[in-house]
C-alpha cells in the first residue's frame, strides 16, 4: 500500500530555516503530485505548496512564497519543503500527501479532498 513518511520537524527560533522530507513508497513516484499541508491546533489543514510529477510546476500558498521551497528527487522518492526564515505563525503539523489534483486551479490543488494519500505528519514550532 502507499506510505508516506515525513521528518525533519522540530524546534527552531523565528528566522531559522528547516527541511523537511517525504519519502514515499507503494506507487509510482516519478508518476504522482506530490504536495504539503499544515495544520496548527484548532484550525483547518491547509495548503502550503504542491509539485508536478516532473517537478515542472511548482506552487505555493500566498503566505510562505519566496521563504519555502518544494523540491523532489524522483531517483529517492523523495519530496522536500525547505523552509526559510521560519515564523511563529509557521508552527504546526506538517503533512505530506499526494493525489491527482487538477494544478490549473487553486480550487483544487489547494483543496485536502483531492488527496487520497498522506503521512503520519510532523511537527514544526517556532518560537519567537
Amino acid at each position: 500500500q502507499v506510505q508516506l513518511v515525513e521528518s525533519g520537524g522540530g524546534l527552531v527560533q523565528a528566522g531559522a530555516n528547516l527541511g523537511l522530507s517525504c519519502v514515499a513508497s507503494g506507487l509510482t513516484f516519478s508518476q504522482s503530485t506530490m504536495a504539503w499541508f499544515r495544520q496548527a491546533p484548532g484550525k483547518e489543514r491547509e495548503f502550503v505548496a504542491v509539485i508536478s510529477w516532473s517537478g515542472g510546476v511548482r506552487l505555493y500558498a500566498d503566505s510562505v512564497k519566496g521563504r519555502f521551497t518544494i523540491s523532489r528527487d524522483n531517483a529517492n522518492n523523495t519530496v522536500v519543503l525547505q523552509m526559510n526564515s521560519l515564523k511563529s505563525e509557521d508552527t504546526a503539523g506538517y503533512y505530506c500527501a499526494t493525489g491527482n489534483p487538477r494544478l490549473y486551479s487553486e480550487r483544487y490543488y489547494k483543496s485536502p479532498s483531492e488527496y487520497n494519500y498522506w503521512g503520519q505528519g510532523t511537527q514544526v514550532t517556532v518560537s519567537s
